[in-house]
C-alpha cells in the first residue's frame, strides 16, 4: 500500500475510536420525529405537507425552491401531526414537520431505481434522493457533480480518513459495506468519465484499507478489467480528512485561497456518500435514514446506531443504552468540529455523523488568560495562517485586518484553540471575524 507525505500543521488529539468494532444497530422505535425543512447548506425547503396529512417512507414532504436545494422525504409512514415555523442553531428560519409514526416503516409507492442514462440523469437522480455530503458539510452532492465545463476533475478522491476524534461511522461502512463503497466509486466514476479514483484511509484504520482493497481485487475479477481504484494509507493525524489537507495529501494539488476543487481537477465524496448512491440506484429510496456514532463520557453503551431522519436526539441516546449521568454538554458532529446543541428537542439531520455526550466534568470550559505570545496555534495551523492575529483582529472588530490576514481562509478545524496553552477561545473568535466580513459584504452589496 503507498503511503502519501501529510500536510504541514496539524495536531494528535486522542483518538478515542472507542466504537470502532461496535457493529451498526439499526433503531426504529420511535413514536414521533421531527424533520426540519433545512439540512443543507443551501436555503430552506418549501414544505408540501399539512398537519393530518398520511405521509409513507421515501414520499417527498419540501420541494426545493433554490439550486443549492435538495428535496426532503419523510422518514417513516405515519401521521403529520404539525408543521411549525422554527429558527435553527444557525440563526435562520425554517418550517419544522412534525410525524407521529404509525410504526409500519410503509413505503410510498414513488419508491423504484431511478432512470439513468447519462451524466444528466445520473445528477438529476442524486438530486431527486435528497443527497448532500454525509461527511459533514452539507453540500447538495449534485452541486458537486457540476463543475464548469473547462474544470472537469481527472480524478475522483474517496474521504474516508474519519479523522475527528470518538466518530466510527464511516469505518463501520468500510467494514460493513464496501461491496456498495465499490460499487458507488464506479457510478460515479462512469457517469462523471473519471478514469480514476484514490480512497484515502488514515493508517490507524488497517482494517477498513484491507476490506476496500480485498473489494476492489474481487471486483476488478469478477469484471476482468485493469484496476483504476487504488487505496492509499494517510498519516493520522488531525484534520488529515479536511478537504484540502486530503486533496494535498493524496495529490499534491494545492487549492488555492477562495477556490474549490474543481479548480485542480478534482471530485471529492465522502466514503459513506458514495455507498448511499450505489444502493440509491439499486432501491430508488432517497436519504432517510443515517449512521451515526454515539459515544462520550455521559452514555452507558457507546455504539454506532442506523437511526431515521428525524429521530429525536434525547430518544435516540435512551433507545441507545441511556446516559450514565447528567449531559453538561450534547455535541452534533466531533468533539473538533462539532456544534454543541442549545436545546434537547433537537433531531438527527442529514448531515449529522455523531452525537457526543460529556459529563459535567469534561464539558467545563477552563477561563481565557492572556496570550503568551508562543506560536503554537500558527505551528498548528494546517492552512499557514496566525490564529493569535485573527483573534485580536475579530474582537477588535478590524474587518480590514482580518481580510488582510485571509481569515475567510480558516477551516475551523480547532488546531489553534486545542494547542493554545493560555485556552483562547480562538476558533469561537474567528468564527465572529468572518461573520463580520460577511456583515459588511452584505451591506456593501445592498449599496451597489
Amino acid at each position: 500500500m503507498l503511503k502519501f507525505s501529510t500536510f504541514s500543521g496539524g495536531v494528535h488529539p486522542r483518538g478515542n475510536k472507542n466504537t470502532h468494532f461496535y457493529p451498526t444497530v439499526r433503531l426504529d422505535q420511535f413514536k414521533t420525529l421531527r424533520i426540519p425543512m433545512s439540512m443543507h447548506i443551501g436555503p430552506p425547503c418549501e414544505c408540501i405537507v399539512k398537519a393530518g396529512d398520511q405521509v409513507q417512507v421515501g414520499q417527498k414532504i419540501g420541494e426545493p425552491i433554490s439550486p443549492m436545494a435538495v428535496p426532503i422525504h419523510s422518514s417513516v409512514s405515519g401521521t403529520v401531526k404539525t408543521v411549525r415555523r422554527e429558527v435553527a442553531s444557525n440563526g435562520r428560519s425554517m418550517d419544522v414537520v412534525e410525524i407521529e409514526s404509525d410504526m409500519q416503516y410503509t413505503h410510498h409507492e414513488s419508491i423504484k431505481p431511478p432512470v439513468i442514462t447519462d451524466r444528466d440523469s445520473f445528477i438529476q437522480a442524486l438530486r431527486e434522493s435528497g443527497l448532500v455530503g454525509l461527511g459533514g458539510a452539507g453540500f447538495p452532492t449534485y452541486m458537486k457533480m457540476q463543475p464548469p465545463p473547462d474544470k472537469q476533475p481527472n480524478v475522483l478522491l474517496i474521504n474516508a480518513a474519519e479523522c475527528e476524534p470518538y466518530i466510527t461511522a464511516d469505518f463501520r461502512q468500510c467494514a460493513e459495506h464496501p461491496d456498495e463503497i465499490i460499487d458507488g466509486i464506479m457510478q460515479v466514476m462512469k457517469y462523471m468519465q473519471i478514469d480514476r479514483a484514490i480512497i484515502g484511509v488514515e493508517d490507524n484504520k488497517p482494517l477498513a484499507a484491507e476490506v476496500l482493497r480485498n473489494e476492489i481485487t474481487k471486483y476488478y475479477l469478477a469484471m476482468n478489467i485493469k484496476p483504476s481504484i487504488k487505496v492509499v494509507s494517510l498519516k493520522t493525524i488531525y484534520p488529515q480528512g479536511a478537504e484540502k489537507m486530503l486533496i494535498y495529501s493524496l495529490t499534491k494539488r494545492a487549492v488555492p485561497s477562495g477556490a474549490l476543487p474543481h479548480d485542480v481537477g478534482v471530485l471529492m465524496l465522502n466514503v459513506s456518500t458514495v455507498r448511499f448512491i450505489s444502493k440509491y440506484i439499486k432501491t430508488g429510496m432517497p436519504l432517510v435514514r443515517k449512521r451515526v456514532t454515539l459515544d462520550g463520557s455521559g452514555l452507558n453503551l457507546p455504539c454506532n446506531v442506523n437511526v431515521p431522519i428525524g429521530a429525536l436526539i434525547p430518544e435516540v441516546i435512551e433507545a441507545a443504552g441511556g446516559l450514565a449521568e447528567e449531559a453538561g454538554k450534547i455535541i452534533m458532529g466531533g468533539s473538533m468540529m462539532g456544534v454543541a446543541v442549545d436545546r434537547l428537542d433537537v433531531s438527527i439531520i442529514k448531515h449529522n455523523n455523531a452525537i457526543l455526550v460529556f459529563g459535567q466534568k469534561e464539558a467545563s470550559i477552563p477561563d481565557e488568560t492572556q496570550c503568551i505570545r508562543c506560536g503554537r496555534c500558527i505551528t498548528a495551523c494546517p492552512m499557514k495562517l496566525m490564529p493569535t492575529n485573527l483573534d485580536i483582529m475579530a474582537r477588535n472588530k478590524d474587518i480590514d485586518g482580518l481580510k488582510q490576514h485571509h481569515v475567510m481562509d480558516c477551516i475551523e478545524c480547532g488546531c489553534c484553540t486545542y494547542v493554545c496553552p493560555a485556552k483562547r477561545y480562538l476558533v469561537q473568535s474567528i468564527r465572529n471575524g468572518k461573520s463580520y466580513v460577511r456583515q459588511q459584504a452584505a451591506m456593501e452589496g445592498k449599496k451597489q
